[in-house]
């Protein structure tokens, strides 16, 4: 692996959840026409866990990032 280059870290996460959020959130609004009560408190419930499931996978993405530098920090001395 190049210096420059970063490792590649967990690359369906952060597309995965937003393809998450916007499948109920197209959910809600088809539901909500069609007055499908069931599957629009499902589809609420996928949007509601999608939007921290983005979040968290950002923040483990920056602290691994974080951790390399420490520990090429660390290589170095």
């Amino acid at each position: 692996m190049k210096a420059d280059q970063k490792p590649m870290r967990c690359p369906m996460g952060v597309p995965g959840g937003i393809i998450a959020a916007l499948a109920g959130l197209a959910g809600i609004i088809v539901n909500a026409i069609h007055g499908d009560w069931m599957n629009l408190a499902l589809s609420a419930g996928l949007f509601l866990m999608a939007l921290p499931f983005v979040r968290v996978t950002m923040m483990v993405h920056s602290a691994n990032d974080r951790l390399d530098e420490i520990e090429a920090k660390m290589a170095k001395k």
